[in-house]
Protein backbone atom coordinates (compact mmCIF):
# COMPACT_ATOMS: atom_id res chain seq x y z
CA UNK A 1 0.00 0.00 0.00
CA UNK A 2 2.83 2.39 0.90
CA UNK A 3 4.66 1.62 -2.33
CA UNK A 4 1.46 2.32 -4.29
CA UNK A 5 0.97 5.70 -2.57
CA UNK A 6 4.64 6.58 -3.12
CA UNK A 7 4.53 5.69 -6.81
CA UNK A 8 1.27 7.61 -7.19
CA UNK A 9 2.78 10.68 -5.51
CA UNK A 10 5.87 10.47 -7.72
CA UNK A 11 3.63 10.22 -10.76
CA UNK A 12 1.67 13.30 -9.71
CA UNK A 13 4.88 15.26 -9.11
CA UNK A 14 6.18 14.22 -12.52
CA UNK A 15 2.93 15.28 -14.20
CA UNK A 16 3.03 18.60 -12.35
CA UNK A 17 6.60 19.32 -13.44
CA UNK A 18 5.80 18.24 -17.00
CA UNK A 19 2.71 20.47 -17.04
CA UNK A 20 4.75 23.41 -15.74
CA UNK A 21 7.35 23.10 -18.49
CA UNK A 22 4.68 22.60 -21.15
CA UNK A 23 2.94 25.76 -19.92
CA UNK A 24 6.23 27.66 -20.18
CA UNK A 25 6.72 26.29 -23.68
CA UNK A 26 3.25 27.31 -24.86
CA UNK A 27 3.35 30.73 -23.16
CA UNK A 28 6.82 31.66 -24.41
CA UNK A 29 5.56 33.03 -27.78
CA UNK A 30 3.17 35.36 -25.92
CA UNK A 31 6.04 36.52 -23.73
CA UNK A 32 8.17 37.31 -26.78
CA UNK A 33 5.34 39.16 -28.51
CA UNK A 34 4.49 41.27 -25.46
CA UNK A 35 8.01 42.32 -24.43
CA UNK A 36 9.20 43.01 -27.98
CA UNK A 37 6.14 45.13 -28.75
CA UNK A 38 7.45 47.71 -26.24
CA UNK A 39 11.07 47.78 -27.46
CA UNK A 40 12.92 49.92 -29.96
CA UNK A 41 14.14 48.37 -33.19
CA UNK A 42 17.69 48.29 -31.81
CA UNK A 43 16.65 46.41 -28.66
CA UNK A 44 14.74 43.79 -30.66
CA UNK A 45 17.77 43.07 -32.82
CA UNK A 46 20.32 43.06 -29.97
CA UNK A 47 18.43 40.91 -27.44
CA UNK A 48 15.05 39.44 -28.25
CA UNK A 49 14.59 37.72 -24.88
CA UNK A 50 15.49 40.65 -22.60
CA UNK A 51 12.97 42.98 -21.01
CA UNK A 52 12.62 46.43 -22.63
CA UNK A 53 14.69 49.29 -21.22
CA UNK A 54 11.56 51.43 -21.27
CA UNK A 55 7.98 50.87 -22.40
CA UNK A 56 7.52 52.48 -25.81
CA UNK A 57 3.75 52.88 -26.01
CA UNK A 58 4.16 54.84 -29.23
CA UNK A 59 4.82 51.49 -30.95
CA UNK A 60 1.12 50.76 -30.62
CA UNK A 61 0.12 54.14 -32.03
CA UNK A 62 2.41 53.60 -35.03
CA UNK A 63 1.16 50.03 -35.45
CA UNK A 64 -2.46 51.21 -35.44
CA UNK A 65 -1.69 53.76 -38.13
CA UNK A 66 0.30 51.39 -40.33
CA UNK A 67 -2.16 48.54 -39.82
CA UNK A 68 -5.07 50.82 -40.77
CA UNK A 69 -6.86 49.02 -37.98
CA UNK A 70 -10.40 50.33 -38.45
CA UNK A 71 -10.58 49.25 -42.10
CA UNK A 72 -8.74 45.93 -41.76
CA UNK A 73 -10.51 45.05 -38.51
CA UNK A 74 -13.90 45.76 -40.11
CA UNK A 75 -13.04 43.57 -43.10
CA UNK A 76 -11.81 40.75 -40.86
CA UNK A 77 -14.95 40.90 -38.71
CA UNK A 78 -17.31 40.93 -41.71
CA UNK A 79 -15.53 38.02 -43.39
CA UNK A 80 -15.19 35.96 -40.20
CA UNK A 81 -18.74 36.50 -38.92
CA UNK A 82 -20.27 36.02 -42.38
CA UNK A 83 -18.33 32.80 -42.93
CA UNK A 84 -19.21 31.41 -39.49
CA UNK A 85 -22.93 32.12 -39.94
CA UNK A 86 -22.88 30.51 -43.39
CA UNK A 87 -21.05 27.42 -42.11
CA UNK A 88 -23.33 27.04 -39.09
CA UNK A 89 -26.60 27.45 -40.99
CA UNK A 90 -25.85 25.31 -44.03
CA UNK A 91 -23.88 22.61 -42.20
CA UNK A 92 -26.45 22.15 -39.44
CA UNK A 93 -29.31 21.90 -41.96
CA UNK A 94 -27.36 19.45 -44.11
CA UNK A 95 -26.34 17.28 -41.14
CA UNK A 96 -29.92 17.27 -39.81
CA UNK A 97 -31.33 16.04 -43.11
CA UNK A 98 -28.59 13.41 -43.47
CA UNK A 99 -29.31 12.04 -39.99
CA UNK A 100 -33.08 11.99 -40.40
CA UNK A 101 -32.96 10.57 -43.96
CA UNK A 102 -31.81 7.05 -43.23
CA UNK A 103 -30.87 5.42 -46.52
CA UNK A 104 -27.76 4.49 -48.49
CA UNK A 105 -27.76 7.76 -50.44
CA UNK A 106 -27.62 9.93 -47.31
CA UNK A 107 -24.87 7.72 -45.88
CA UNK A 108 -22.88 8.01 -49.10
CA UNK A 109 -23.27 11.81 -49.14
CA UNK A 110 -22.10 11.99 -45.52
CA UNK A 111 -18.98 9.98 -46.38
CA UNK A 112 -18.28 12.39 -49.24
CA UNK A 113 -18.31 15.30 -46.78
CA UNK A 114 -16.06 13.38 -44.40
CA UNK A 115 -13.66 12.64 -47.26
CA UNK A 116 -13.58 16.36 -48.02
CA UNK A 117 -11.79 16.89 -44.70
CA UNK A 118 -8.80 15.00 -46.14
CA UNK A 119 -8.38 17.21 -49.23
CA UNK A 120 -5.73 19.90 -48.63
CA UNK A 121 -6.67 23.40 -49.72
CA UNK A 122 -3.37 23.82 -51.56
CA UNK A 123 -4.31 21.09 -54.03
CA UNK A 124 -7.41 22.92 -55.28
CA UNK A 125 -6.71 26.58 -54.52
CA UNK A 126 -5.51 27.67 -57.98
CA UNK A 127 -8.46 26.22 -59.98
CA UNK A 128 -10.92 27.61 -57.43
CA UNK A 129 -9.36 31.08 -57.42
CA UNK A 130 -9.36 31.09 -61.22
CA UNK A 131 -13.04 30.09 -61.21
CA UNK A 132 -13.88 32.84 -58.71
CA UNK A 133 -12.12 35.32 -61.01
CA UNK A 134 -14.17 34.16 -64.00
CA UNK A 135 -17.44 34.77 -62.14
CA UNK A 136 -16.28 38.16 -60.82
CA UNK A 137 -15.83 37.19 -57.17
CA UNK A 138 -12.19 38.23 -56.69
CA UNK A 139 -11.59 41.26 -54.43
CA UNK A 140 -15.00 40.57 -52.94
CA UNK A 141 -15.91 39.86 -49.33
CA UNK A 142 -18.87 37.83 -50.57
CA UNK A 143 -16.61 35.64 -52.69
CA UNK A 144 -14.18 34.80 -49.90
CA UNK A 145 -17.08 34.15 -47.49
CA UNK A 146 -18.46 31.59 -49.95
CA UNK A 147 -15.01 29.98 -50.20
CA UNK A 148 -14.67 29.71 -46.43
CA UNK A 149 -18.21 28.35 -46.22
CA UNK A 150 -17.33 25.57 -48.63
CA UNK A 151 -14.04 24.61 -47.03
CA UNK A 152 -15.39 24.78 -43.48
CA UNK A 153 -18.52 22.72 -44.09
CA UNK A 154 -16.95 19.23 -44.03
CA UNK A 155 -15.71 19.37 -40.44
CA UNK A 156 -18.86 21.20 -39.31
CA UNK A 157 -21.17 18.61 -40.88
CA UNK A 158 -19.18 15.83 -39.22
CA UNK A 159 -19.59 17.47 -35.78
CA UNK A 160 -23.25 18.37 -36.26
CA UNK A 161 -24.01 14.87 -37.58
CA UNK A 162 -22.71 13.21 -34.42
CA UNK A 163 -24.57 15.65 -32.15
CA UNK A 164 -27.93 15.41 -33.93
CA UNK A 165 -27.91 11.63 -33.49
CA UNK A 166 -28.45 12.27 -29.77
CA UNK A 167 -31.55 14.41 -30.33
CA UNK A 168 -34.72 12.29 -30.02
CA UNK A 169 -36.65 12.18 -33.28
CA UNK A 170 -39.88 12.10 -31.25
CA UNK A 171 -39.53 15.84 -30.59
CA UNK A 172 -39.69 16.55 -34.30
CA UNK A 173 -42.48 14.05 -34.88
CA UNK A 174 -44.60 15.71 -32.19
CA UNK A 175 -44.01 19.11 -33.77
CA UNK A 176 -44.92 17.70 -37.19
CA UNK A 177 -48.20 16.36 -35.79
CA UNK A 178 -48.93 19.82 -34.34
CA UNK A 179 -48.66 21.29 -37.84
CA UNK A 180 -45.10 22.61 -37.92
CA UNK A 181 -43.29 22.71 -41.24
CA UNK A 182 -39.79 21.33 -41.75
CA UNK A 183 -38.37 24.85 -41.57
CA UNK A 184 -40.21 25.59 -38.31
CA UNK A 185 -38.99 22.32 -36.79
CA UNK A 186 -35.42 23.20 -37.71
CA UNK A 187 -35.66 26.82 -36.60
CA UNK A 188 -37.52 26.42 -33.31
CA UNK A 189 -36.49 22.91 -32.16
CA UNK A 190 -33.35 21.59 -33.82
CA UNK A 191 -31.24 24.75 -34.16
CA UNK A 192 -31.61 25.86 -30.49
CA UNK A 193 -30.73 22.34 -29.27
CA UNK A 194 -27.45 22.54 -31.21
CA UNK A 195 -26.10 25.40 -29.09
CA UNK A 196 -23.17 23.43 -27.54
CA UNK A 197 -21.91 22.31 -30.94
CA UNK A 198 -22.48 25.82 -32.35
CA UNK A 199 -19.81 27.10 -29.96
CA UNK A 200 -17.39 24.39 -31.03
CA UNK A 201 -17.92 24.99 -34.74
CA UNK A 202 -17.63 28.74 -34.21
CA UNK A 203 -14.37 28.72 -32.24
CA UNK A 204 -12.65 26.20 -34.52
CA UNK A 205 -13.50 28.20 -37.62
CA UNK A 206 -12.91 31.62 -36.05
CA UNK A 207 -9.33 30.66 -35.20
CA UNK A 208 -8.78 29.50 -38.78
CA UNK A 209 -10.54 32.28 -40.69
CA UNK A 210 -9.36 35.21 -38.54
CA UNK A 211 -5.69 34.19 -38.82
CA UNK A 212 -5.74 32.90 -42.40
CA UNK A 213 -3.30 34.51 -44.80
CA UNK A 214 -3.17 32.25 -47.87
CA UNK A 215 -6.74 32.49 -49.16
CA UNK A 216 -7.06 36.29 -48.63
CA UNK A 217 -3.66 36.75 -50.31
CA UNK A 218 -5.00 34.93 -53.38
CA UNK A 219 -8.42 36.58 -53.50
CA UNK A 220 -8.14 40.05 -51.93
CA UNK A 221 -5.70 42.25 -53.84
CA UNK A 222 -7.63 45.50 -53.40
CA UNK A 223 -6.55 47.55 -50.35
CA UNK A 224 -10.20 48.30 -49.53
CA UNK A 225 -10.95 44.65 -48.65
CA UNK A 226 -7.66 43.60 -47.04
CA UNK A 227 -7.78 41.74 -43.72
CA UNK A 228 -5.47 42.13 -40.71
CA UNK A 229 -3.12 39.22 -41.64
CA UNK A 230 -2.69 40.66 -45.14
CA UNK A 231 -1.93 44.13 -43.81
CA UNK A 232 0.80 42.71 -41.55
CA UNK A 233 3.11 42.33 -44.54
CA UNK A 234 3.59 46.11 -44.66
CA UNK A 235 5.75 45.90 -41.54
CA UNK A 236 8.37 43.98 -43.52
CA UNK A 237 10.01 45.81 -46.40
CA UNK A 238 12.83 44.74 -48.69
CA UNK A 239 15.46 46.63 -46.68
CA UNK A 240 13.77 47.28 -43.34
CA UNK A 241 11.76 45.14 -40.95
CA UNK A 242 9.84 46.82 -38.13
CA UNK A 243 9.63 43.86 -35.76
CA UNK A 244 8.58 45.99 -32.79
CA UNK A 245 5.61 47.40 -34.71
CA UNK A 246 4.73 43.97 -36.07
CA UNK A 247 4.67 42.55 -32.52
CA UNK A 248 2.40 45.39 -31.37
CA UNK A 249 0.06 44.81 -34.33
CA UNK A 250 0.09 41.06 -33.72
CA UNK A 251 -0.91 41.55 -30.09
CA UNK A 252 -3.76 43.86 -31.11
CA UNK A 253 -5.00 41.33 -33.67
CA UNK A 254 -4.97 38.52 -31.08
CA UNK A 255 -7.13 40.32 -28.51
CA UNK A 256 -10.55 39.67 -30.15
CA UNK A 257 -9.80 35.95 -30.50
CA UNK A 258 -8.57 35.66 -26.91
CA UNK A 259 -11.68 37.44 -25.59
CA UNK A 260 -13.98 35.24 -27.69
CA UNK A 261 -12.20 32.08 -26.56
CA UNK A 262 -12.44 33.04 -22.87
CA UNK A 263 -16.21 33.41 -23.17
CA UNK A 264 -16.73 30.23 -25.22
CA UNK A 265 -14.15 27.82 -23.79
CA UNK A 266 -16.52 25.98 -21.43
CA UNK A 267 -18.66 24.93 -24.39
CA UNK A 268 -15.84 23.77 -26.67
CA UNK A 269 -14.87 20.40 -25.15
CA UNK A 270 -18.49 19.62 -24.37
CA UNK A 271 -19.46 20.25 -27.97
CA UNK A 272 -16.56 18.25 -29.42
CA UNK A 273 -17.33 15.23 -27.23
CA UNK A 274 -21.04 15.39 -28.01
CA UNK A 275 -20.42 15.81 -31.74
CA UNK A 276 -17.88 13.00 -32.06
CA UNK A 277 -19.72 10.12 -30.42
CA UNK A 278 -23.24 8.83 -30.60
Amino acid sequence: MMSYNLSRRIGLIFLGVLGFFLALLYLSPFYLVIINSFKSKREVVLDTLALPEQLLWENYAKALEKLDLFRTFTNSVIITVGSILLIMMLSSMCAWMLVRTKNKVSTFIFYIFVAGMLIPFQSVMLPLVRFMGEIGMLNSRTGIILMYGGFGSSMAIFLYHGFIKNIPAELEQAALIDGCSKWQIYRYIVFPLLRPIHYTVAILNVLWIWNDYLLPALMLQDNAVRTIPLQMQYFFGAYSKDWQLAMAALLLSMLPIIIFYLFAQKHIIKGIMAGSVK
